[in-house]
């Protein structure tokens, strides 16, 4: 089945601005661009899947390895996907420790109900949210039935921020400001409860809206 045309401008244009987002994001996570709350629910992750073990976890559309990095360091057992093979260079060279394979968020390379975590950091922020339903459905097959999941994202009332010749690369992308409620319903809609939603106001310089963290799990019972 060919790839949805929103998948194809995302992979294109994260390939030719991973050096311009590792030269300005970095490859670690940083107070730049995680706010104390964000990172807290990192922590918080964190520690739920240590109940169970350090992993494996999967860093779901990693860019350049910061969030995988930042669990490794934390002790758990992760490696990151991501649609830019440019992007997962860039975490190679920066963690060689650590694993990172090239994928679309619908087509994780890992066998079924074997993660114990999966992360989403503002990784659906190029899928529309009808397209959410295909990455729930691959998260469905992929996680284990006690396992947790991270998404984070900016938040809206599922506006679109077009952005023409993105980054210079002369391609067309379209951003999404979800809005929260809908993920959760989709979310619920694919089998799945958030046990936290947290929502936070915009307040580092380069935020233009609300910013929304959930925290997962499969349904029970």
């Amino acid at each position: 089945m060919p790839e949805p045309d929103y998948v194809t401008a995302a992979r294109m244009v994260y390939d030719y601005s991973a050096r311009l987002y590792v030269d300005e994001v970095g490859t670690e996570v940083s107070a730049r661009f995680e706010a104390p709350l964000d990172r807290a629910v990192l922590e918080a992750f964190v520690e739920l899947v240590a109940t169970r073990g350090p992993g494996p976890v999967l860093d779901i559309g990693c860019g350049p390895g910061r969030v995988a990095a930042y669990l490794a360091d934390r002790g758990l057992a992760v490696r990151g996907v991501d649609i830019s093979l440019r992007m997962v260079e860039a975490a190679r060279a920066a963690h060689p420790a650590l694993r990172f394979d090239v994928g679309p968020l619908t087509e994780l390379p890992v066998s079924a109900a074997s993660l114990l975590g999966a992360v989403y950091w503002y990784s659906i922020i190029a899928t529309p949210l009808p397209g959410l339903r295909n990455v729930w459905r691959e998260l469905d097959r992929a996680l284990a039935a006690d396992g947790h999941v991270l998404v984070a994202f900016q938040g809206g009332e599922n506006d679109r921020v077009e952005r023409p010749d993105a980054y210079g690369s002369s391609i067309d992308l379209t951003l999404y400001r979800h809005s929260a409620d809908d993920v959760v319903e989709s979310l619920g809609a694919a089998g799945f409860d958030v046990r936290a939603d947290i929502r936070r106001k915009a307040e580092l310089p380069h935020e233009a809206g609300p910013q929304v963290f959930l925290l997962v799990e499969r349904r029970r019972g």
